[in-house]
């Protein structure tokens, strides 16, 4: 039997996705410990801070509420990975990955209390850390941490998607679903715990040999972590290097975020080193190339960019820079220069793993994983009193590195002629990349198209939408590529497809439409060929939409006629989604009396629709791209009751006949017969003024004016 990469890769980043479910809890309880210990520091406040006050008892209380994910780790990871992991019913999966955890730690507590001193375990000792036992939901038994609970959740994943569907008798039809998952686990859990009671004491012995060889390992360790942490967070790896340092027993018992929260207030009241009274904090010095590294990067990334393009590479990288030094969410910043030069993340995760063992180097210490929101609250304002000297020192290191980043970048980007924002053609819109778009151009480059923006969309796309064995029927229509999917809890949520370039996500049950755009002909013929498995590079090229020959003036003022007499609505009152919530650009609407659409203005013929015949697209001379939209829903007429009266490419004056088309036939269909004038672009010209509703006159009745 022979093991596929891709496929052992895909189930290890669906494990490191299923690792994210509980932790995404963390920062806000961490926050709020953090917080809690904060208000109650005399040091800070004063006397309203001392024991017995009001403002104490208070934040005693939210404490005591705060520590609620740390102190109960193991069942939270035990009840929300089989989340990550369910192929159904993800909730009842929940329920049955805290009941067979349970039973696994009954079961222990059973075989200890009968023979503890077999399995070489002194059952009779109080459990707290050193003593290799824990207590879980008052159950005594061994301390696996969440190593354990996580072993205990994927096997509970694993039951559920096997014997959730199990077709027993009628008449034992209570014990199915959920009980019978669990009825499985019982009889499964009872020898799981008596190995567990036979290796489990030798693993723990393991454990702490390698805590003690890390503990040790000074700089080197340090850099080999954060290096390691940064090189596979694309590949989604990077939980297996943080999880059991920050929140497991790599480095210390609890895990690093729990330990450091747990003694702030002694940190905050020494004057003696962080390093020497933390030396795993080390481990938890990665956020800081989030802080001080990014920022670098993105100026490196702004001055590169033509001067022409600065603005709106600024507009990018602003909102993705603030995210990543403030909440440590480096996601859309560390992408796209991954997406665009990969050497430019690999010298990241250098530069990154040098900055934390420069600062661990001048004896600074602490929780520093996230963003600058985490340096303040965890360290910098609890700590200053008495550690302003390391954070001054570590502040100042970090702008040189913050320099280092800069030109280190710079360099590369010039040198490599790399395409980040502000530095593609002309033609090129800028964006910010995504992991799944990452993901999707690493599989494209085996087919030699990691450059074809819209092959790459076209698989992020069907990736999001469950992948081909959850496709049912696919169509398109002149903007939305429409598809039926077998099970729509597969379908990912609207930000995945955003963030790929769609416009927006329209759910109907088991019917979705992705919002392409005028691009959908093209996205939807590499659909199709990754959908059948065809080699993409074999696709017949869809014929791109016409360029305009002539440069284009956004300044140019311009007025647009009514396409069809008729009275005029606003977009909003458009009966489908995409247009009234205006997914693809403002406009107006019309619903006709006339069944002939003619050019509001001179423009050029950028598409038509050549199947339905229902849609067109025009581009005006100041850039304005207009699509005229007949009916709703119609493209399922394939074209029924249309005639196309121009072509692609076509230049056309004001008032030339575009599409004719019959209203009987429309309506006979059960479809309304609107007409929507939709500026794709409408963005670009916020001062386009709209005609309020009113009856309206073809090729005479101004409707829009820019």
């Amino acid at each position: 039997m022979t093991i596929s990469k891709d496929r052992m890769m895909q189930g290890m980043q669906r494990f490191g996705g299923a690792m994210y479910t509980p932790v995404i809890l963390f920062a806000f309880f961490g926050l709020t410990v953090a917080l809690s210990i904060i208000c109650k520091n005399e040091g800070l406040l004063g006397s309203i801070a001392a024991q017995g006050t009001v403002w104490y008892d208070f934040w005693f209380v939210v404490e005591q509420g705060a520590w609620t994910v740390f102190a109960q780790m193991p069942i939270l990871f035990a009840i929300a990975v089989p989340i990550g992991f369910a192929k159904k019913e993800p909730a009842r999966c929940a329920m049955e990955g805290f009941v067979i955890y349970m039973l696994f730690n009954y079961f222990i507590a059973g075989f200890l209390t009968l023979h503890g001193s077999y399995f070489g375990v002194d059952y009779s000792q109080a459990a707290g850390a050193g003593t290799g036992l824990a207590m879980i939901a008052n159950i005594k038994t061994l301390d696996m941490g969440m190593l354990g609970a996580i072993f205990i959740a994927c096997m509970t994943a694993y039951l559920h998607n096997r014997f959730y569907d199990t077709d027993i008798p009628d008449w034992l039809g209570i014990f199915k679903g959920p009980a019978f998952v669990v009825a499985v686990g019982f009889a499964v859990m009872i020898p799981l715990a008596f190995i567990f009671c036979l290796v489990w004491p030798a693993v723990q012995h393991a454990i702490m040999q390698f805590q003690d060889f890390l503990k040790t390992s000074g700089l080197v360790g340090v850099w080999a972590y954060t290096f390691s942490e940064r090189i596979l967070l694309p590949a989604g790896l990077h939980h297996f290097i943080y999880l059991p340092f920050i929140f497991g027993p790599a480095v210390c018992d609890g895990g690093i975020q729990a330990y450091w929260l747990q003694h702030l207030n002694d940190f905050a009241n020494s004057a003696h080193s962080l390093k020497e009274m933390f030396p795993e904090g080390g481990f938890a010095l990665h956020g800081s190339s989030k802080v001080f590294g990014l920022p670098g990067a993105a100026l490196a990334i702004y001055m590169c960019a033509k001067p022409e393009k600065r603005k709106k590479t600024a507009a990018l990288l602003i909102p993705a820079t603030l995210t990543a030094v403030l909440c440590g969410i480096t996601e859309p910043l560390e992408f796209t220069f991954l997406f665009v030069a990969p050497l430019l993340y690999l010298v990241h995760a250098v530069l990154s793993a040098c900055l934390s063992s420069a600062l661990y180097a001048m004896g600074l210490a602490g929780n520093f994983g996230g963003g600058l929101i985490d340096a303040f609250v965890q360290n910098w304002i609890p700590l200053f009193q008495y550690h302003s000297a390391t954070y001054l020192m570590q502040i100042a290191i970090g702008l040189c590195f913050t320099a280092i980043y800069f030109v280190v970048f710079r360099t590369l980007i010039l040198k490599f002629d790399y395409a980040t924002p502000g530095r593609t053609a002309d033609d090129v819109e800028d964006k910010l990349f995504s992991k799944a778009e990452y993901q999707a151009k690493k599989e494209m480059e085996e087919m030699g198209l990691a450059d074809n923006a819209l092959a790459i969309k076209a698989k992020v796309f069907l990736d999001s939408l469950g992948g081909p064995d959850n496709i049912r029927e696919v169509t398109n229509c002149a903007t939305r590529l429409r598809v039926t999917v077998a099970d729509p809890d597969k379908v990912a949520a609207v930000g995945k497809f955003t963030k790929a370039g769609a416009f927006g996500l329209v759910k109907n049950g088991k019917a979705i439409q992705v919002i392409v755009g005028l691009s959908v002909p093209q996205v939807r013929s590499y659909f199709d060929a990754l959908l059948k498995g065809e080699k993409i590079d074999s696709v017949a090229p869809v014929q791109a939409a016409a360029k305009p020959e002539t440069a284009l003036d956004n300044d140019l003022a311009m007025k647009l006629s009514a396409c069809v007499s008729g009275k005029l609505i606003d977009m909003s009152e458009v009966n489908d989604d995409m247009f009234s919530q205006k997914m693809m650009g403002d406009g107006i609407a019309i619903e006709p009396e006339g069944d002939t659409v003619v050019a509001p203005a001179d423009a050029e013929v950028t598409m038509i629709m050549e199947e339905s015949l229902h849609a067109i697209g025009l581009r005006l001379a100041n850039g304005a791209e207009l699509l005229i939209h007949i009916g709703i829903d119609t493209v399922k007429l394939n074209g029924r009751g249309f005639k196309a009266l121009v072509k692609a490419g076509d230049k056309v004056k004001a008032g030339t006949p575009l599409i004719h088309f019959d209203q009987q036939v429309i309506k006979e269909a059960g479809y309304q017969t609107t007409v929507i004038m939709a500026v794709t672009n409408s963005t670009d010209y916020p001062q386009m003024q709209k005609h309020e509703d009113a009856d309206v006159e073809c090729n005479e009745t101004p409707v829009l004016v820019f």
